[in-house]
């Protein structure tokens, strides 16, 4: 049977390892304390620094907040706020910010990395904190709080974004308030995450004043996104996507599909981050890991049509973008999803990036997002352009 690659622990992992064990040990017993959601069970100082020793001149607070699982329970999710040092005294906006794939190891949350500068996506946030707007960035249900994250998984990432964006308001020291403007941002997985939390906003937390969405290389249909990546550079990808899925909907069985080799691929991807779980399992077939194949099955089909994004509209202006030559994304999930809700009469500004693969993407559509966001936040209208489809 063949071997994943094995990660040589350092020094910095075990003390991320050991705070992640803390932070489950506090948020557990949160848990089991109930809550509205949003509402902080502790708030630490921490620091955010997009390279190591990077100076930002912003204050940080690692925070525990209450959320909402995919089947309406409650628990508890882990995050960061992050606001400029620059004696601004009025009103500034704020950014919910959804990551990318991070992984399933605990000590791949984004708030792990922020203190030593090895958060992947900490230089596109700290362009959003340079403009003066305050960040509050998820690390998702299951990343350094109780369980396994539920990756993939639209509810429980969307009320993790909103539950964000109400915990960094009620953070006194961050010195926002209830009549904060917020922008909804992210990219890939945080692109789903955003656009389910846009989907989400009006029904469960319609209190936050959401001046738009800006969201990027969606993930709308995970089923067509499976099929895409079967066999191909993203293949560790659905296989991180099954086992979220399975956190968030035990009965799903997961384990009653795998083969051996299965099984260690994904003992192997719940310890690690995404570099090294797409590694271990690059141009892996379904077929290779499984007895037979869940995608085939009802149950997986519904559960996983339960993600698929547009059939709500978003009560808000959006902003999207995808890469025509995305290789893990196929740029007609991202264009379908547009389609949807345009036909919603949602605003929607859709941007294709000319040769933009996957990485690409994330990089050159991120500013235009921004600058998008900063007209909503200044009160520009927004016409969107769903009459060029």
């Amino acid at each position: 049977m063949p071997r994943p690659p094995h990660l040589r622990a350092t020094a910095v992992a075990a003390v991320l390892a050991l705070l992640a064990a803390f932070g489950t040990a506090a948020a557990g017993a949160a848990e089991r304390a109930g809550g509205a959601p949003g509402e902080i069970v502790s708030a630490t100082p921490t620091s955010f620094h997009p390279l190591p020793g990077q100076p930002t001149n912003t204050r940080a607070w690692h925070v525990v907040y209450r959320s909402t699982t995919a089947k309406g329970a409650p628990n508890t999710v882990a995050g960061t706020v992050i606001v400029p040092r620059d004696g601004r005294t009025g009103p500034r906006p704020l950014i919910t910010y959804a990551v990318g794939t991070v992984g399933l190891g605990h000590q791949c949350a984004p708030s792990a990395g922020f203190p030593y500068g090895t958060t992947v996506e900490a230089n596109l946030i700290q362009l959003l904190t340079l403009r003066g707007w305050a960040v509050a960035v998820t690390d998702y249900e299951g990343l350094g709080t109780p369980g396994t994250h539920t990756y993939t998984v639209g509810a429980a990432e969307g009320h993790a974004v909103l539950d964000m964006a109400r915990a960094a308001l009620r953070l006194p020291q961050a010195g926002l308030g209830p009549d904060t403007p917020v922008g909804i941002m992210g990219y890939s997985q945080g692109g789903q995450a955003g656009s389910w939390a846009a989907e989400l906003h009006d029904t469960y937390a319609p209190e936050l004043d959401v001046k738009g969405t800006a969201t990027g290389g969606v993930p709308a249909d995970l089923l067509k996104t499976a099929d895409y990546n079967n066999g191909g550079i993203g293949a560790g990808l659905i296989l991180m996507a099954a086992v979220g899925q399975d956190a968030a909907y035990p009965e799903l069985r997961l384990d009653s599909y795998l083969n051996d080799e299965g099984r260690a691929y994904v003992a192997f991807m719940k310890h690690n981050c995404v570099a090294v779980n797409t590694a271990a399992a690059l141009f892996k077939r379904i077929s290779d890991v499984t007895v037979r194949n869940p995608l085939y099955e009802p149950d997986w089909q519904r559960v996983l049509r339960l993600s698929t994004l547009g059939t709500h509209a978003p009560d808000h202006p959006v902003y999207l973008y995808h890469g025509v030559i995305d290789e893990l994304i196929p740029y007609a999930v991202g264009k379908q999803l547009r389609s949807d809700w345009c036909a919603r009469d949602v605003s929607v500004q859709w941007t294709s990036l000319p040769l933009g693969e996957h990485v690409a993407g994330a990089i050159a559509g991120a500013v235009p997002a921004a600058d998008w966001l900063a007209e909503r936040f200044a009160g520009e209208p927004a016409p969107g352009n769903c009459a060029a489809a």
